[in-house]
């Protein structure tokens, strides 16, 4: 176990994962949770913090909401800029991690969990301890290893539990039912409508997904003797995600940033004329 968590692996794949996470939290507050500066005007009975949120003396949400939303932007920015020059690369991003997460109780304690956050928020605690991580390093240390494990094992766990959940509150209904069906019809998209005239497809995609999410994702956990194989499954997933959005219009792409962390982003780094380690 310690092998696998500890395996070496490049720093400069850290160092472009950690700029391209710390500028997605911008995009993320701005645009695709903008919502959650509504709370601040919401009334606070209303509020029912996370357990996180009980467990800390957080405050409750209220005008403080819309002051927060600009610090964490600018500070994101302030990080990423650190990032691409590597300077304090801990304080900076455990900084930013802090931040968002206070961002994501006052948006998920309302009685609405989004699980696609759950790898992301791994993700931007796990990068800092790394420490130093130039964009141009052909380094590769068990540090960097260590953080990749940790994202991995959060993108394999987001998928299994989303299918413990389907069962848990669904039962085996959500397979055997008309779930994507009324999905579609909720939110159908041009490529979409025409599968309601097929709904054996739509059920036998309910299977798929489920096995997808139980049998398949922990494949992402597995040390290939060739890692494209990695690569090509963290695509497909990619690709699945894409699908999705443009079947349905919903896409997790705070997930999405976490899979990338499976993927060759060293090389985006390296010189053409370089060679690229195996």
């Amino acid at each position: 176990m310690t092998g696998w968590l500890l395996r070496p692996a490049p720093l400069a794949r850290v160092a472009v994962l950690r700029v391209v996470a710390l500028l997605f939290v911008p995009v993320d507050v701005l645009l695709t949770t903008t919502w959650v500066r509504g709370h601040a005007q919401v009334p606070s009975e209303l509020y029912v913090p996370l357990r996180i949120g009980r467990l800390l003396p957080l405050p409750t949400p209220g005008p403080w909401v819309e002051l927060f939303q600009v610090v964490l932007v600018s500070a994101a920015l302030v990080a990423a800029a650190l990032a691409v020059a590597d300077r304090l690369p801990r304080l900076a991003g455990w900084a930013v991690a802090g931040l968002y997460l206070q961002w994501m109780v006052v948006a998920m304690s309302y009685g609405k969990v989004d699980h696609d956050r759950f790898a992301f928020l791994v993700l931007l605690f796990v990068l800092p301890s790394v420490g130093s991580a130039p964009l141009r390093s052909r380094e590769r240390t068990e540090a960097a290893g260590w953080a990749l494990s940790m994202i991995a094992l959060a993108v394999v766990a987001t998928y299994a539990l989303a299918a413990a959940a389907k069962i848990r509150f669904g039962g085996w209904d959500w397979v055997d039912g008309a779930t994507l069906t009324r999905a579609v019809l909720r939110r159908s998209t041009p490529l979409s409508e025409p599968l309601l005239d097929v709904p054996v497809l739509l059920h036998a995609a309910q299977y798929g997904i489920m096995i997808m999410e139980l049998l398949v994702a922990p494949l992402l956990l597995v040390r290939w003797p060739d890692p494209r194989r990695t690569w090509l499954l963290a695509l497909g997933f990619l690709g699945f995600h894409l699908v999705t959005f443009a079947m349905i219009t919903i896409i997790f792409l705070p997930h999405c940033v976490a899979l990338l962390a499976l993927l060759p982003l060293e090389r985006l780094t390296v010189r053409a004329r370089e060679p690229v380690p195996a």
